[in-house]
């Protein structure tokens, strides 16, 4: 399926984008020292699997983007599976740390 305009701005101008993990999964794009994942669906599944796709970069700060309403959701998966992630909109206006 093609990606939302929302969803290529939220990835921004990478120098990688889609990049390839374990288990022929993608991460979304590497950025210097980050690791950025956009996840717009907002279910807990899919949260969780984006914060999956996000731990496999070991030694990278991990950036997760969302809707704003699903941020509080986001955070809260994350302090659940006991990991260090900023939990951003999908603007880049607010951000969490998990």
């Amino acid at each position: 399926m093609a990606e939302s305009k929302s969803h290529k701005q939220g990835k921004g101008s990478a120098a990688r984008t889609e990049v390839p993990i374990s288990r022929s999964r993608r991460l979304d794009a590497i950025r210097g020292n980050n690791a950025i994942e956009v996840e717009r669906g907002g279910t807990p599944q899919k949260i969780d699997q984006a914060l999956s796709r996000l731990k496999t970069q070991t030694n990278k700060n991990k950036i997760l983007r969302v809707p704003q309403n699903d941020m509080d959701l986001a955070v809260q998966r994350a302090q659940q599976k006991i990991m260090n992630v900023t939990v951003t909109n999908l603007s880049k206006t607010k951000r969490k740390k998990a």
